[in-house]
């Protein structure tokens, strides 16, 4: 080829790169072939415009720009489908996009109106580097910072904004070089394309419950987007089960944004609007359901602030929340307000907690049950991008300055929520960062702990050692991972021989001061139950339900213990006069009176309550259902409760407190007239007749 075809050729491409980056204002001159096109787009971005302005102002003001930026969205698309190529329209889909729950969206329409004309706003160089940042091209963000601080000289004080984000350049290429040690998995099993956010665990970690605006039945609103319900998912063996709405009369038609869960797991903290501002509400589980919100006390629910992001204390003294100022502008901030009687429920004027609060949004906060570790979403303080988690501890009735808990956990993104099991190796996020379900989804973080240099031992047989070989590794001690000294006691109350719920109350003493530290009653439909108890006493537990014997359970836990989860099913032994029970589990040979051996278990349960309990005396009585005679049914069933009796007193129950009695079939308690209801009649029962 020829040199001057060559520039020819290197001309044309110049020329085609340009054009194809070439800014199309909207003109009607542009635009002779399609009036009416024209017209539509320009009528959109008239309509958006407002929209956005309210928004940007917000931002400006650190405060929630609500629904602004999704309505000046839908407008600004409608252009952009006309006009593709016009710079200002892209920049302000981009901005719409940095402030929506998918701000990896934005990235695209930055760089294009960067590339179509980057003085088509003042700003685009501030949002073009935001966009860089999202990316993890630092260099480039730090270039449009640069730019956008050398061409924007208004007096109204947005230098802060450029400066939180160099800082937060700077740390985030530090907390990458300088992973932390755990892994960020998203839970793809809970997350949908919509928003889940503000994940609480129970302390044992077996239930998370959650916010999610997925689809529910109810009407979206104006920009098509469904209100937030709450959520819960049960862990078996591991795996989350299929996400259900929250039972009880919990979610409205309004946004419902759980808070915390208490640590035993049978209240609730949420915030959702309340005639226009934000409160925070508690509702109360009883049973399978729960109860109806209740607004907090005006010292956490004030009526001239929005409150949210409320978190229990260890002991339930205290609630930390994050407020906003009476105009609803500069931010919110870390408060906390005593109870100052449990009975009344009276709390003390809510407090500021200075040292962990920014001059930027500071909340939602989790106050761990170890009592002296809070977390803290924010965005100020030293963040990699956006809404970070930060941990402050307390030191000698202090809380410290919060320190960022490192990358992978924190991103660019907005990183937000918190929830941590007791044990400190497990916690749960919420992010919006790239590579989920869309928007807002919930992660799980699994911390490995220190490393560990292994002892020497033998060569190893790995073929990794062939560059640097090393030994075969003795398990050393085991190693802290977020150590806390408490131990989880769960369970549940049952009745001993029927293995049904049982609801009954649970009284914890100090054994050392005889103090009564804690009074709860276990669940009415299931009778679980979850407290902790930290290090450094002799514990009594005390259970009692009515009608039933009373039980004792201590736990001496000292000083230093590590974290442990006891999970123990108490049994309760019922000595009401009158109590019918019966015995499933007891087997006879077809047609005989002969006991299997597989009836034993169910037996020696009921000779362990005759035992415990000497003055009961109870019937022992067999029935059968209506095949055959009524004749041959009455001596079966006679010889079979025999049979029982014969065995309790060979266990040494005394003949004295024993009666059997058969009924034949005369006592039905199901139809005869399937097999089902025919099985279900022919039991063996006890009764207590006296006691």
């Amino acid at each position: 080829m020829k040199i001057l075809d060559k520039y020819i050729l290197v001309a044309a491409l110049l020329f085609s790169g340009i054009a194809s980056a070439q800014n199309v204002d909207f003109k009607r001159s542009n635009f002779k072939d399609d009036v009416d096109g024209f017209k539509a787009a320009t009528d959109a971005i008239s309509n958006g415009t407002p929209f956005f302005e309210e928004g940007t102002l917000a931002v400006f003001e650190v405060r929630d720009p609500g629904l602004a930026f999704k309505k000046a969205l839908i407008e600004f698309e409608k252009a952009q489908a006309f006009n593709p190529n016009n710079a200002l329209n892209n920049y302000r889909i981009g901005v719409a996009y940095i402030h929506s729950t998918s701000p990896y969206k934005a990235i695209p329409f930055l760089k294009k109106a960067h590339e179509l004309d980057p003085s088509c706003d003042p700003f685009l160089y501030y949002y073009h580097g935001n966009a860089m940042q999202l990316e993890g091209d630092f260099q480039a963000a730090k270039a449009s910072y640069k730019a956008f601080e050398a061409n924007y000289r208004k007096s109204d004080n947005f230098s802060k904004f450029v400066s939180m984000r160099n800082r937060e350049i700077a740390f985030a290429e530090k907390s990458i070089a300088n992973p932390v040690r755990c892994w960020v998995d998203n839970m793809e099993s809970l997350n949908t394309e919509f928003d889940e956010i503000a994940p609480a665990i129970t302390t044992d970690g077996s239930e998370i419950i959650f916010s999610s605006n997925r689809p529910n039945g109810n009407k979206p609103n104006e920009v098509g987007n469904y209100d937030h319900d709450i959520y819960i998912s049960y862990n078996d063996e591991g795996t989350w089960q299929k996400v259900k709405p929250i039972p009880g009369s919990v979610n409205t038609s309004l946004d419902d944004i759980v808070n915390n869960l208490s640590y035993d797991g049978t209240k609730m903290l949420l915030h959702k609007d309340n005639g226009g501002q934000t409160d925070i509400y508690e509702s109360v589980l009883n049973g399978a359901n729960w109860g109806t919100p209740v607004i907090m006390p005006h010292q956490i629910s004030a009526s001239r602030t929005n409150d949210m992001y409320a978190s229990y204390s260890h002991d339930g003294y205290n609630i930390t929340f994050a407020r906003g100022n009476e105009n609803n502008n500069r931010g919110t901030n870390i408060m906390f307000s005593g109870m100052q009687s449990k009975m009344k429920k009276n709390y003390g004027t809510a407090s500021a907690i200075g040292a962990v609060n920014s001059a930027f949004n500071d909340g939602p906060v989790y106050m761990h049950i170890d009592g002296r570790t809070m977390y803290i979403a924010s965005q100020g303080h030293e963040s990699v991008g956006g809404y970070d988690i930060f941990v402050s501890h307390r030191v000698q009735g202090n809380w410290s300055k919060p320190v960022n808990m490192g990358y992978p956990i924190n991103t660019p993104y907005d990183d937000f929520f918190f929830a941590a099991t007791a044990n400190g190796k497990f916690a749960y996020i919420s992010s919006n960062r790239p590579g989920g379900a869309g928007g807002f989804d919930i992660y799980k973080v699994t911390f490995w702990g220190e490393p560990k240099n292994p002892i020497v031992d033998v060569e190893d047989y790995l073929l990794a050692s062939i560059a640097k070989p090393i030994k075969d590794p003795q398990i050393e001690d085991v190693v802290s991972v977020n150590k806390v000294s408490l131990t989880v006691f769960k369970g549940k109350t049952i009745d001993a021989i029927t293995s049904k719920a049982v609801e009954a109350s649970i009284e914890i003493t100090d054994n050392k001061t005889g103090q009564v530290i804690e009074r709860f009653t276990t669940n009415s439909a299931t009778g679980k139950f979850l407290l902790s108890l930290t290090a450094g006493k002799n514990y009594g537990i005390a259970v009692k339900a009515e009608g039933y014997l009373f039980h004792s359970e201590n736990f001496d836990i000292p000083d230093g213990s590590e974290y442990n989860l006891i999970n123990k099913t108490i049994e309760l032994k019922n000595i009401a006069v009158g109590s019918k029970i019966a015995l499933r589990n007891i087997f006879f040979d077809v047609g005989k009176a002969t006991l299997r051996s597989e009836s034993n278990a169910e037996l020696d349960r009921l000779v362990s309550l005759l035992k415990d309990v000497p003055s009961l005396k109870v019937e022992i009585s067999g029935h059968t259902d209506n095949t055959g005679s009524a004749s041959t049914n009455n001596v079966l069933s006679q010889e079979r409760a025999d049979a029982v009796v014969v065995y309790l007193k060979s266990k040494g129950i005394s003949a004295g407190r024993l009666t059997a009695k058969g009924y034949g079939s005369s006592q039905p308690i199901a139809t005869n007239n399937s097999a089902q209801g025919r099985q279900e009649n022919r039991r063996t029962e006890f009764e207590i007749i006296a006691n």
